[in-house]
C-alpha cells in the first residue's frame, strides 16, 4: 500500500505548492469583482507566504511530537475550510484572511506529508524513488499552479481557484484516513515554546521585509525604515534562535538534524535554486503575457514541457544518480544546467519566438533543477531519527520558501531598477509617443535581461557552494532486495508508515 500512499502523499504536497502561485493569475479578476488596490493585491501573495514560511518549523515539530497521521489530517481539513472561505469572499479582508489560514495550515501539513514518506519507505531504494517522485511534485507544483489558475480563471471563475483546493482536499482526506496508521509514541517531550517564538518571529520578519521590498517595486525599498526594522529584527532572532537551540533540553531544531554535510548542502541547494527559479516563473510569464501577448491559458501550456521535463529528470535521475553518482556532483551540474538555461533566455527580445527562444532554455532549465530538487529532498531528510522527520521535512520546505521570498523581492528589485535605468539613459532620444512606447518596451526586455543573468550567477555561485559543502560518494548504496519482498507476508510492515500519534 505505500506507493498508493505516496499518491496521497503527493496529490497533498501540490496542494500546497500550487497555492503559490495558482492565485497570480486570478489577482486581477479578484481585484476587480472585490474592488481593492493595486497595493493590496500584493498581500495576497504575501499573506500566504508569512504564515506558511514563519510556521513551518512550529509545523515540523507538532507533527513528531503529536503524530503525523493526525497533523496531516488536520492540516487537510484546515486547508480545505480556508480556501472554501477565500473562494465565498466577498471583500478584500476575507480573502486576506483566507490566504493567512491557507499558510497556517500548509505550515502543519506540508512537514507532515513528507516526513510521513520518510517514515513509510523503510528500505532505502524505495526511498529514493519515492522522494524522487515526491520532488518532482514539489518542483513541478508552481509551474502547475499557473497553468491551472489560467484555465480555472479563463474558463470559469476567479473564485475557482479556491474552490478546487476543496475538492483536491477531499481526496487526500480520504486517502489518508483509510491508508495511514497511527503508532502510539510512549514518551512525548516538551515543546520548545522559546525556541518557537524565536524562529517564527524571525522568519515572520525575513518573509515581511522582502516582501515589503518586493511591493515597493524599486532600490528605494531596501532602506526604508520598516524593511530595515524588519530585516535586521528577523536575522537577531534567528541567531538568537541557534543560540538558544544549542543549550535547549528539548529544542524546535535539533542542530544535530543541520550539521550533516550532505544535509546542510540540500538546504542551502534548496534556497538557492528557489531564488533563482522565480527569475523564470515570475519574469518569463511577464514576457509571455506583455510582450508576445499570450492568454493565461497559453502562458500556462507554455511551461508544461518544464514541468515534464523536470517530473521525468527527478523521478528517474533520483533513482538512477543517487544511487551511482555522488551528490557532490550531481547536484552541481544541475544547478550549472540550470545557469546555462538562465543564460540563453538572456537571447528574448520584442519580437521572440517561443519555439526558437524560449522552449529550449525551459527544457534545460527543467532538467537543472530536476537534478537538484529531487535530490535535495532525499538528502534533506536522509539519516535523521525517526522523531526528527518532521523537522527535517520542515527545514527543506522553509528553504525552500524563504529562498522564493527572497528571490521574488531580490529580482523584482533588479528589474525595476534595470528598466528605470534603461528608460532614463535613452529619455534623449524620446520624441513621440511612438518612441516612448518602444523605449518603454525596451526597457522591460532589458531588465528581464538582467534578472536572468543575476539569476544564472545565482545557479554559478549555487554550484560552486554545494559542491564544496557535499561530501564526496554515493549517499545511498544500492541494496538487492529480497526475492520474498513481493509476498503479502513479509511487505506488510514496511507499508505501514511509523506514525507517532
Amino acid at each position: 500500500r505505500r506507493w498508493i500512499i505516496l499518491s496521497v502523499l503527493a496529490i497533498a504536497q501540490l496542494m500546497v505548492v500550487l497555492d503559490a502561485t495558482i492565485v497570480n493569475i486570478a489577482l486581477p479578476h479578484a481585484q476587480t469583482a472585490l474592488h481593492f488596490s493595486n497595493s493590496d493585491r500584493q498581500w495576497i501573495v504575501t499573506g500566504y507566504s508569512l504564515t506558511f514560511g514563519s510556521l513551518l518549523l512550529l509545523g515540523g515539530r507538532i507533527a513528531d511530537l503529536f503524530g503525523r497521521k493526525r497533523v496531516f489530517l488536520i492540516g487537510i481539513v484546515g486547508f480545505a475550510a480556508a480556501s472554501a472561505f477565500g473562494g465565498a469572499a466577498q471583500n478584500f479582508a476575507m480573502l486576506l484572511t483566507a490566504r493567512a489560514v491557507q499558510g497556517a495550515f500548509g505550515a502543519l501539513l506540508a512537514p507532515a506529508t513528507l516526513s510521513l514518506l520518510t517514515t513509510t519507505f523503510r528500505d532505502p531504494n524505495e526511498r529514493t524513488k519515492a522522494t524522487g517522485i515526491y520532488g518532482a511534485v514539489a518542483g513541478a507544483g508552481a509551474s502547475v499552479g499557473l497553468l491551472l489558475g489560467g484555465v480555472l480563471t479563463e474558463y470559469l471563475d476567479w473564485r475557482w481557484v479556491m474552490y478546487v483546493n476543496v475538492l483536491i482536499a477531499v481526496v487526500a482526506f480520504a486517502g489518508g484516513a483509510v491508508l495511514l496508521r497511527s503508532v502510539a509514541n510512549p514518551e512525548r517531550p516538551r515543546l520548545d515554546l522559546v525556541g518557537t517564538v524565536l524562529a517564527g518571529a524571525g522568519l515572520f520578519g525575513l518573509v515581511y521585509g522582502f516582501s515589503n521590498v518586493s511591493m515597493s517595486a524599486g532600490s528605494t525599498g531596501w532602506t526604508k525604515p520598516l524593511t530595515l526594522i524588519m530585516l535586521i529584527g528577523g536575522v537577531i532572532l534567528l541567531v538568537a534562535f541557534v543560540l538558544f537551540e544549542m543549550r535547549a533540553p528539548h529544542p524546535l531544531l535539533p542542530l544535530r538534524v543541520i550539521t550533516d554535510r550532505n544535509r546542510a548542502g540540500a538546504y542551502l541547494a534548496m534556497f538557492l535554486a528557489a531564488i533563482g527559479m522565480f527569475g523564470v516563473f515570475l519574469f518569463l510569464t511577464y514576457y509571455l503575457e506583455e510582450t508576445l501577448q499570450y492568454s493565461a491559458v497559453k502562458t500556462g501550456v507554455a511551461f508544461l514541457p518544464l514541468t515534464l521535463i523536470l517530473v521525468v529528470v527527478a523521478g528517474v535521475g533520483n533513482t538512477i544518480l543517487l544511487t551511482r553518482v555522488s551528490p557532490k556532483i550531481a547536484v552541481p551540474t544541475g544547478l550549472v544546467l540550470a545557469a546555462v538555461g538562465m543564460a540563453l533566455l538572456t537571447r528574448i527580445g520584442l519580437h521572440g519566438n517561443y519555439v526558437a527562444d524560449v522552449l529550449p532554455t525551459l527544457l534545460l532549465v527543467g532538467i537543472g533543477l530536476g537534478l537538484v530538487f529531487a535530490p535535495a529532498f532525499t538528502l534533506g531528510t536522509l539519516g535523521v531519527d525517526r522523531d526528527d522527520a518532521g523537522v527535517a521535512s520542515a527545514t527543506i520546505n522553509v528553504a525552500q520558501q524563504i529562498g522564493g521570498s527572497i528571490g521574488t523581492s531580490l529580482l523584482n528589485t533588479i528589474a525595476a531598477t534595470a528598466a528605470a535605468s534603461y528608460i532614463t539613459a535613452h529619455a534623449a532620444s524620446i520624441t513621440s509617443a511612438a518612441s516612448k512606447q518602444l523605449v518603454a518596451a525596451n526597457g522591460l526586455i532589458h531588465s528581464y535581461h538582467v534578472v536572468f543573468w543575476v539569476a544564472a550567477g545565482i545557479y554559478v555561485g549555487a554550484a560552486v557552494i554545494t559542491g564544496l559543502l557535499l561530501r564526496p560518494g554515493v549517499a545511498i548504496p544500492r541494496t538487492p532486495q529480497p526475492a520474498s519482498s513481493s509476498a503479502p507476508s513479509t511487505s506488510a510492515a514496511p507499508s505501514v508508515p511509523e506514525v507517532q500519534g
